[in-house]
């Protein structure tokens, strides 16, 4: 005889989020530590990237930082290529692209990287928590910790670690800091007197404690409220979105477990109810219930599972990476039109980037007829107009520049003073005077074509404008 066996249809879950309690207060999360396959993947793709993260700011090509983002005097370093406002465009191009990236990954791969890639999630994962394990034990541990009254063992468990967290906070803020302003001019905020660096060195302390807030108190609350690629999560996933996903078909009805009981003959599903799932989980949430705007998909869950289900004998995978169309159909994975349709416009999108950063010109700028300057006729009948340049050097190197008269040919052109060398990242302006025979003047305004030269007499640029004759 078949024993009774009852399938939660429990869904109070989703009228509240998981890290409140029933009076609507936060309830803070002590995940349980954990081992397993992905946890070390994770681990090792993590500290790789934190590796990264601190390398990038001293890397260099050509005497250029590799990636800079300096708000304040108006520049942009990227891949050691420089941008000015003038390039506007680019940034405009680039968010696109990475909007149409964000909702293509999303789209395939789900929150996949706010639990494998995220800085938020490394530092808090891999750092902060790593910390607190070994000063404070495991989850058991912390929670007895907490509700004990002050005492010595308690005062000096927390001020140790709030130390390490401010500290730690302090080195995040350094980092973030050389980001946007450079990784010199933090040295000069560290080692020149602080009376010069004021506005720096206040900077530098209102990051620290921003950043202790975040990872000290905030910490899943980023996660769960204030991030807004969450808030993108529940706009863009779809049942072919690869996810962590609870197997509900082999899983359900679940019960707990009892030693030399065959489950499918008792009607019992593979789900032995231990919990190990919400245990390990960092926003507290129940994978079971299905997907979740809380789940950052981690992997811990699938780690914690496959560990249990190993140990009683089932088999692994009851939690795993896989979509909604995968556990409902048993069907292997499949890319939707949608994906498809996102890629191809990622595609075209990097294909216009691209060929806009090879015709890049490295001196750009403005070459303009001088407004309120009336026409002048020479002695020799000839009519002359002026006009003002404004060039800005993008190259990283110095250019001694020329400009000459590309159409029409026979046109001069004669600078007011001399072309400076343009240093690299400066700009220079001045004026110059169009001659032009009459012969060559057609009507009130005629097309003319001026041409900025290089160092080595290579075309850079053209600007046409108007030669005006009265």
């Amino acid at each position: 005889m078949q024993a009774e066996v009852k399938i939660n249809k429990d869904e109070s879950f989703r009228d509240k989020l998981s890290t409140l309690d029933e009076k609507g207060k936060r309830k803070w999360m002590y995940p349980k530590k954990q081992s397993g396959k992905f946890h070390t993947y994770r681990q090792i793709f993590g500290y790789a990237l934190l590796i990264l993260l601190f390398a990038i700011p001293f890397l260099k090509i050509n005497g250029e930082p590799f990636f800079l983002l300096d708000v304040v005097h108006r520049k942009f370093i990227i891949f050691s290529r420089v941008f000015y406002p003038q390039d506007f465009f680019y940034f405009g191009l680039l968010m696109i692209t990475f909007i149409v990236f964000i909702a293509l990954f999303t789209v395939v791969f789900g929150r996949l990287f706010c639990g494998w890639a995220c800085p938020q999630t490394i530092f808090m994962e891999l750092v902060y928590r790593k910390i607190e394990y070994w000063i404070e034990g495991d989850w058991k541990e912390q929670m007895a910790l907490n509700k004990q009254s002050l005492n010595f063992q308690k005062l000096w468990k927390k001020t140790i670690k709030h130390i390490l967290f401010y500290l730690v906070a302090f080195v995040i803020s350094n980092l973030f800091l050389s980001y946007l302003i450079g990784i010199e001019e933090l040295k000069k905020i560290a080692t020149e007197p602080l009376s010069e660096h004021i506005a720096g060195f206040t900077t530098l302390i209102a990051f620290s404690l921003a950043f202790y807030g975040v990872f000290a108190f905030l910490r899943e609350q980023v996660c769960t409220n204030i991030c807004p690629y969450g808030r993108m999560q529940g706009v863009l996933l779809g049942k072919d979105t690869l996810v962590i996903a609870y197997d509900y078909v082999r899983g359900e009805p679940r019960a707990k477990y009892k030693k030399n009981e065959d489950r499918k003959i008792v009607g019992k599903g593979d789900c032995i109810d231990c919990r190990q799932c919400v245990n390990v989980c960092p926003t507290g949430i129940d994978i079971r219930n299905g997907t979740q705007l809380e789940c950052i998909n981690c992997a811990l869950c699938i780690d914690a599972c496959n560990f249990m289900m190993e140990s009683v004998g089932l088999q692994k995978g009851l939690i795993r990476y896989a979509t909604e169309y995968q556990i409902k159909e048993n069907l292997p994975y499949r890319i939707t039109t949608r994906a498809k349709a996102y890629i191809v416009v990622l595609v075209l999108l990097l294909i216009t980037i691209g060929l806009l950063l090879m015709k890049r010109a490295e001196v750009d700028g403005t070459i303009l007829r001088s407004y309120g300057y009336l026409t002048e006729k020479t002695t020799d009948g000839k009519v002359k107009n002026l006009y003002t340049y404004k060039l800005l050097n993008k190259s990283g190197k110095s250019q001694k520049i020329t400009i000459k008269m590309i159409q029409p040919a026979n046109a001069k052109i004669e600078i007011i003073g001399q072309l400076p060398v343009i240093e690299k990242e400066s700009y220079i302006q001045g004026s110059f005077f169009v001659i032009m025979d009459t012969s060559m003047i057609k009507g009130l305004k005629t097309p003319i074509e001026i041409g900025v030269f290089d160092t080595n007499h290579r075309l850079i640029k053209k600007y046409k404008t108007n030669f005006l004759s009265f």
